[in-house]
């Protein structure tokens, strides 16, 4: 009996559409009290003096604290990698001496009501001499930038002040493009993505006796959240309970602690009561994380016949005011910058560059978008070039079949793949040929510009090298399972999914199967789901349990009859051995609770595939029509194939929200001009073209059930397949993301930006 495969309904789709499901806004603590912070109105600036004392006049006010009220505050802990910040690096909980990006949290109010503690913030002033912003790495690198942290001592490689960090992967290749006979070169720029999940940030901490603290928390890694708040108030990770409930998406935003967990946190154990904050829209667009944000240079030698031969990518991002996830993000778009094919040399030089904006972290793709973005760019650039048709020249180049595993100049080992056959797919099911033939009547005898673009990738799955993941099987003595996993649902389907697993991994009807997550109490070890891991890594840990499981049950049999165990079978739930036999409940009945845990740490894997996008351009307006988008995805053994589509549906929406419609733009003063979605594009269902999601099917080999990470890949090929498309209809060389209709126009007339 096997669920592997199957369409099963999701199990969550029920709460959450009828309004079921909880959420940390919806909980109710006798006693909560709402904060609501007093954020800085400026992006660089001293800060003089912050007057809380007018905001004791609002209705339902319970307090209300700046830094220098409260001289124990923390800071936050060290950084994502678990790697100590520089002293001078320190990320306040609130503001102290200096502001470094609007929407920092310089004050904060408590009242009974979220709307009392807003009204008691409006009331708070706020003195600050402004400070000349940095919004772009390009800016904060200027040799007469002034330094974020100018108390800073420590400067990679002795550069300047504002770089936190400096890496190479691969070795310099200079050599082979001075004597190259073909190199290309390009300038990309990476902009600023708001995440925008439905739900925003929100944190429920409750005081427990002994200094303890329970946390209701909208997360992607409770385990890691609470191992930061041990850290952050001197406690034992036991004294800590976590628990996620409902989440209304994440998309890499909610992977790390923030300041204001630590305030709600702070506050909870001085005021010896609940506290909540649940951030707003304003907020989130104001102050919380951006992803992406990266300036690319680029350039890829080849022979005359098109053959690569040395690829360079040089990578300056900017990250915000202070080291977040995203000062970790480029080292991935270096891993994966050579992307599907067998150059001999690559380098990357990345560089992580303090701005005075909200700091970057983890988006979906969390770097691969990034690296595949330049190199697919870049590889059409040479097939221009070069005369040569950009499928053919991509081909040429492929890592092939029979070099599986193959080992990166960056580092990266590639488990297995088929990446021509992809790409085959995606054309056939375009009709290339068709599209071409179109293309070049229209040329001909004139109609809208018409172009064809593709992308292939790939991507590493798994999170950071060496990560493992937990999962634990225990049979009820009422034929129940009961499966606990590490890994933290955002609205991946993980208790249908993980369901379908065990089920499959036992022999047994799904419904005996139940599963919990999100509760450090309940599952007592965990990493999280971020890097397109859940099933890879949480749902092997789970088959591995149950491998531990069934080896335990047959012991416990044989003891039972006084056999060999190797004379005992398992079947479906059953265990048999000549005319003996018994039900998995039934031996617990007889001897006792029958439970394993594992931890499973594959290798990183590396899903793949390719996409191909067909577009045409309104000539008078510059809007750009995705008339058609395939997406050939190669995820090794698909678990669920619904909830993977739906995966793959709304990670094109984001790709094509990247490529088309959003810039998290500041203003001259460094302040962001986006604070409600009027003023930030995102695609709507009505603006998703006709899709055709295809598969192929290359398993991992270093999975128990083959399979690999899914759920990010629609942000990784979907961008550079659409502007190859554009860029091939107007037959220009390159055009920035976004692809607005101004920017479509300007490069169709030649008006300069």
């Amino acid at each position: 009996m096997t669920y592997i495969g199957s369409r099963v309904p999701r199990r969550e789709d029920h709460d959450l559409l009828t309004g079921r499901a909880v959420t940390v806004a919806d909980l109710s603590e006798p006693g909560t009290v709402e904060v609501a912070f007093v954020r800085s109105p400026v992006a660089h600036g001293r800060l003089l003096g912050v007057d809380t004392f007018a905001a004791c006049e609002s209705p339902g006010f319970v307090g209300a604290w700046s830094a220098a009220d409260l001289p124990d505050l923390p800071a936050l802990p060290a950084l994502p990698d678990g790697t100590r910040r520089e002293a001078a690096l320190d990320w306040p909980a609130l503001a102290r001496g200096v502001v470094r990006y609007a929407g920092e949290p310089i004050a904060v109010v408590a009242a009974g009501r979220r709307a009392q503690a807003e009204d008691g913030a409006e009331r708070i002033r706020v003195e600050i001499e402004p400070l000349p912003p940095l919004t772009e790495a390009a800016q904060a690198l200027d040799a007469g930038a002034a330094w974020l942290f100018p108390d800073r001592d420590h400067r990679p490689g002795g550069g300047h002040g504002n770089i936190a960090r400096e890496e190479d992967l691969g070795e310099p290749a200079d050599d082979v493009f001075a004597t190259a006979p073909v190199v290309v070169e390009g300038e990309y720029r990476q902009q600023l993505l708001l995440p925008t999940s439905l739900e925003a940030r929100a944190v429920l901490v409750r005081p427990e006796a002994g200094g303890g603290l329970t946390v209701w928390v909208s997360h992607q890694a409770q385990h890691r959240l609470r191992d930061a708040m041990a850290e952050v108030f001197g406690l034992e990770p036991d004294q800590v309970r976590v628990v996620v409930p409902s989440v209304g998406g994440a998309f890499g935003a909610k992977s790390q602690i923030y300041p204001e967990y630590v305030v709600v946190a702070y506050l909870a154990r001085r005021l010896n009561r609940p506290v909540r904050w649940v951030e707003d829209r304003n907020e989130a667009m104001l102050a919380a994380t951006r992803g992406r944000g990266q300036h690319q240079r680029v350039r890829l030698a080849a022979d005359a016949d098109g053959t690569f031969l040395a690829y360079e990518l040089r990578v300056d991002a900017g990250i915000g005011a202070y080291p977040h996830t995203g000062a970790f993000v480029p080292t991935m778009t270096a891993a994966m910058s050579g992307g599907a094919y067998r150059t001999p040399r690559v380098h990357a030089h990345l560089r992580s560059v303090l701005t005075t904006t909200a700091p970057t972290a983890a988006y979906r793709g969390a770097g691969r978008p990034e690296a595949a973005y330049a190199i697919e760019r870049t590889v059409d650039r040479l097939a221009h070039r070069l005369g040569m048709d950009p499928a053919e020249l991509r081909r040429r180049n492929f890592i092939r079949s029979d070099q599986f595993p193959y080992r990166t100049p960056t580092g990266r080992v590639y488990d297995s793949g088929d990446y021509a056959g992809a790409l085959d797919v995606a054309l056939e099911a375009v009709g290339y040929a068709e599209v071409r033939a179109e293309q070049a009547r229209r040329r001909a005898v004139g109609g809208p510009p018409l172009g064809i673009g593709m992308a292939t990738y790939v991507e590493r799955s798994g999170g950071a090298p060496d990560t493992d993941e937990y999962g634990s099987v225990e049979v009820c003595a009422d034929g129940t399972v009961v499966a606990r996993c590490g890994s933290t649902p955002t609205g991946q389907g993980h208790l249908t999914s993980f369901a379908q697993v065990v089920a499959s991994a036992l022999g047994i009807d799904l419904e005996r199967v139940r599963v919990i997550e999100g509760d450090t109490r309940e599952v007592p070890y965990g990493v999280g789901s971020f890097g397109s891991r859940s099933m890879q890594v949480g749902g092997g840990a789970l088959w591995r349990s149950v491998e531990s499981l069934i080896t335990e049950a047959r012991g416990r049999f044989a003891d039972i009859w006084g056999i060999d165990v190797s004379h005992v079978e398992y079947h479906e739930g059953t265990l048999i051995a000549g005319e003996w036999s018994t039900t998995l409940e039934d031996l617990v009945s007889r001897t006792g609770p029958l439970r394993t845990e594992e931890r499973f740490r594959p290798p990183q894997a590396f899903p793949f595939g390719a996409y191909v996008a067909v577009v045409e351009i309104d000539p008078e307006l510059g809007t750009v029509h995705v008339r058609h988008l395939v997406a050939v995805d190669d995820y090794g053994v698909v678990v669920n194939p619904m909830i993977v589509e739906g995966q793959g549906q709304g990670s094109i929406a984001q790709g094509l929200g990247q490529v088309l419609y959003e810039d998290a733009l500041h203003n001259a003063d460094g302040t962001p001009f986006a604070r409600t979605l009027l003023d930030y594009l995102l695609p709507t269902a009505a603006d998703m073209p006709p899709l055709t999601l295809e598969e192929t099917r290359t398993p991992n080999p270093n999975a128990p059930f083959g399979a690999k990470g899914a759920g990010e890949a629609g942000c990784i090929g979907t961008p550079p397949a659409v502007v190859n498309a554009v860029c091939d209809a107007l037959g220009v060389e390159h055009i920035d993301m976004p692809l607005t209709p101004e920017a479509v126009w300007r490069a169709m007339t030649g008006v300069a930006g």
